[in-house]
């Protein structure tokens, strides 16, 4: 059976806006009749993707675009540099239209002048490298539309694999995500607030009191219950090997618990790590342990982190006696006495230590496909 790998994140964030809705305002969901602080899943896929750059090589993540005209037409200069600018471009547009990946026209001037593909296309960088030398390679003719499908069918990146990609021309390009992202929540209810605030003129004369700017800035802050899953099987379907599946497990790991969506940062500096960590390796389908927050935490004991977790670690508890469902495994890392609950639901680690041991588990538990 194949395992699934469930991670549990206890993290508080103060005063901050790290992913706004439509109007500015922090983004919130109703769950348990309350309002909860809320940041969508692909907020933080994103930042788990551009954290990946901090220390995995360039060609083990890729790039999602519309801009793949660009980034061929330069790939494909750099192996022919004599090659004249406009040939280039024309080489990158046949190769992407080969792989059944259309171009159209920009639709304002600040997209540059190049065509874009018709919508975002999720890239690994060994498949655009290989694009550009299948496009080299062809010559005066025109590309094979089997080879350059097949060098998008092949060579995922870490990212691409994790979080897949949907071609909506070519059900063919399509690669089935392994990992599952929820929307993070804040374990207890959340009221939206206001900062007020002026902006002084650095030249104003002295007898000049009023401010330069003023303005308001809408923000809350929140103990946030995230939660993230990877089906280990898929990944190694569309990585092809179980060194790369467990390598891709880590860097997952490592930048989905430490990475921070960026939004108003510099505003409010809140750039926080989570107060706990439980990573619990499943047979079967994953489980989601939001329901222990159905019922909003309260902050009788001066904080909400303390009884984030005991709740966490009585319904996980609970609902391993229910059905049955131990973990395969089971890891804690974990800041402080108020997290001492969490130790009952797995082996208290370091966070680096839960990354090579769970890395370990996963290459064990994989066979090469034949």
């Amino acid at each position: 059976m194949s395992l699934s790998i469930d991670v549990h994140v206890i993290q508080s964030v103060p005063p901050s806006n790290i992913n706004r809705d439509d109007a500015g305002s922090p983004k919130t969901a109703v769950y348990g009749g309350v309002r909860r602080a809320r940041v969508s899943s692909q907020a933080w896929k994103r930042a788990t993707r551009r954290d990946f750059e901090r220390y995995l090589d360039a060609s083990e993540f890729g790039v999602r675009t519309k801009r793949a005209v660009e980034l061929l037409s330069e790939r494909i200069a750099k192996i022919e540099p004599d090659l004249e600018g406009d040939s280039s471009v024309a080489k990158a547009t046949a190769i992407l239209k080969a792989a059944g990946l259309n171009t159209k026209a920009k639709r304002k001037a600040e997209e540059g002048d190049l065509e874009l593909t018709e919508y975002l296309v999720f890239f690994s960088n060994q498949q655009l490298d290989k694009l550009a030398e299948l496009a080299v390679a062809s010559g005066g003719s025109a590309p094979s539309a089997v080879a350059a499908k097949k060098v998008l069918k092949e060579g995922n990146s870490f990212d691409l694999a994790l979080f897949g990609r949907m071609v909506a021309n070519d059900a063919n390009l399509k690669v089935d995500a392994a990992c599952q992202v929820a929307h993070a929540l804040s374990t207890h209810a959340v009221t939206n607030e206001f900062d007020y605030f002026t902006a002084v003129d650095d030249k104003n004369p002295d007898d000049e009191t009023g401010a330069g700017m003023i303005g308001t800035v809408e923000f809350n802050s929140a103990t946030l219950y995230r939660y993230a899953t990877i089906s280990v099987g898929a990944l190694q379907e569309n990585l092809g090997h179980a060194e790369a599946t467990g390598r891709a497990v880590e860097a997952f790991i490592r930048s989905f618990v430490q990475s921070m969506p960026t939004g108003k940062q510099n505003t409010f500096a809140n750039g926080t790590l989570p107060e706990a960590v439980v990573v619990m390796v499943q047979e079967g389908r994953a489980v989601n342990l939001v329901g222990a927050f159905e019922d909003a935490v309260g902050s009788k004991d001066g904080g909400f982190v303390r009884a984030s977790c005991g709740k966490l670690a009585t319904y996980a508890q609970d609902v391993a006696g229910a059905y049955a469902a131990r973990p395969v495994a089971a890891w804690v890392t974990r800041i402080g006495d108020q997290t001492a609950s969490l130790d009952a639901l797995g082996k208290r680690v370091t966070f680096d230590d839960l990354i090579t041991e769970l890395g370990e588990l996963v290459r064990a538990s994989l066979t090469e496909p034949q």
